[in-house]
């Protein structure tokens, strides 16, 4: 995994390839749907719809499942790790004013064109 100094997260550096990580049956992914580390994606839950948001993992229970969407922010100057339903996170141009308009990443993934 590579890293990139001075950018948020653990100890100021965040991966940036995308790469998997296993605790058993736990699979945290640091590229998800078109979106890496660090990238911002927009939280659409009525009170972290107007915060600021980048991603940090696509995770998944293999045991029972379960996913989910890890975040970090907050409000202006906060850095609080966060985790949605994939169905709640939107690519961050998706904000218009307090309203989301668009799909989910779940259901249209951002991925580039070949």
């Amino acid at each position: 995994m590579t890293s990139s100094p001075g950018a948020p997260g653990h100890n100021g550096v965040v991966a940036t390839d995308s790469s998997s990580t296993r605790f058993g049956e736990i699979v945290r992914t640091s590229a998800w749907h078109g979106v890496r580390v660090g990238d911002p994606v927009v939280v659409n839950a009525p009170k972290e719809r107007r915060q600021q948001w980048t991603f940090v993992a696509h995770v998944v229970n293999e045991a029972t499942g379960d996913e989910w969407v890890e975040v970090r922010g907050g409000r202006v100057g906060e850095s609080k790790g966060r985790s949605f339903l994939p169905e709640l996170i939107y690519p961050s141009g998706a904000r218009k004013g307090s309203r989301v308009t668009g799909l989910s990443l779940a259901t249209a993934p951002q991925l580039a064109l070949d």
